[in-house]
């Protein structure tokens, strides 16, 4: 799989990759987490156009595979670094639905103390390091946290994501390149959804694959089917199972698209429809379902009863969150100067 050439707009649809290593019980958890991560998405557009969602918004439709297939590889030792298009990943951790809406909404409570909206927090507890604005400098900060486990001699595994935009970043190369001399347990996600913003491929590198750049840093590399979760799934799996054999990161690029703007201030006219509608067709969640059914892992009514619960549950924390007060400005202040 090429990502650096122009989509071969005539391309069929490639079945599911089915994993051997997943039970028919984990599929369908995996697919409600999937669920769980659209509807959640969809809720957040909608409070963004009432005016209560505060910062950005940033869609993750057409990343649920790459997000909730990844994070569902690690094990329970391990943490996560991840991105704005990853609350799926938040979901798999176990994060409850109150308290992201808490931080999503800024209200009084919320991790971030109100002080912030998305997911720029960190619940250690869950064992969960939000996104750092400056995406690229997640990456030293996922490294340095499995460095120091391994100085304690401990196993674990971080995870954490970039975009194909921020795989440009000087941290981005500085993170991956001292990784992997130190041979860290480190899996790095390039979530490629085909555009940094409005920029295309074309115009941010000109390698044929970014998962190429792991010849360059001495660690495995590969490109694969970011719509497929089971084939993430799997290939992330194989990953960790690499980095706690002491076997050093993976670079693994995953290709998608997001299937709205940047964020949602941003109307995403640099698309084309043609292009759109290719994606659109592989939608993660429509393949997965489509499988689902085929081999009668689940019903239709099945799925319909799962999706109705789910939505019903964010309704319930959206009510949740906007019945409670905003912080107080001095909550501005607190950890910002120090006497």
């Amino acid at each position: 799989m090429n990502s650096n050439k122009p989509l071969d707009l005539s391309a069929k649809v490639p079945p599911i990759k089915p994993s051997k290593l997943l039970s028919n019980s984990r599929r369908i958890e995996m697919f409600t987490y999937m669920l769980q991560a659209r509807e959640f998405d969809l809720a957040m557009q909608r409070l963004n156009r009432q005016g209560r969602a505060f910062g950005g918004v940033y869609s993750q439709t057409g990343n649920e595979a790459s997000s909730v297939g990844s994070a569902y590889a690690l094990g329970d030792k391990d943490v996560l670094f991840p991105m704005h298009r990853n609350i799926g990943g938040h979901f798999v951790f176990k994060q409850d639905l109150n308290t992201l809406m808490l931080a999503f909404l800024a209200r009084e409570g919320s991790l971030m103390r109100g002080t912030d909206g998305t997911g720029h927090y960190a619940d250690v507890k869950k064992r969960i390091y939000g996104n750092v604005s400056h995406l690229g400098a997640m990456i030293p900060v996922a490294a340095g946290f499995v460095l120091a486990s391994k100085m304690r001699g401990e196993s674990v595994v971080s995870m954490t994501y970039i975009g194909d935009g921020g795989a440009q970043t000087g941290e981005f190369h500085e993170g991956v390149n001292f990784a992997s001399v130190q041979k860290l347990p480190l899996i790095l996600i390039i979530e490629n959804n085909q555009y940094a913003y409005s920029s295309p491929n074309s115009v941010e590198f000109a390698c044929v694959k970014l998962s190429d750049r792991a010849l360059g840093y001495g660690c495995f590399g590969v490109t694969i089917d970011g719509t497929d979760v089971e084939l993430v799934y799997e290939t992330c799996f194989k990953a960790a199972e690499r980095a706690r054999k002491g076997e050093g990161p993976s670079l693994i690029e995953s290709i998608t698209m997001r299937m709205r703007g940047h964020a949602e201030h941003d109307d995403f006219s640099y698309v084309s429809r043609e292009e759109l509608e290719y994606w659109k067709k592989r939608d993660p969640i429509d393949r997965y379902q489509k499988y689902l059914l085929t081999k009668k892992v689940l019903s239709l009514d099945e799925i319909t009863s799962i999706r109705t619960k789910l939505i019903d549950d964010i309704r319930s924390a959206i009510d949740y969150a906007v019945d409670l007060p905003f912080p107080s400005g001095e909550e501005g202040f607190k950890n910002v100067f120090i006497d």
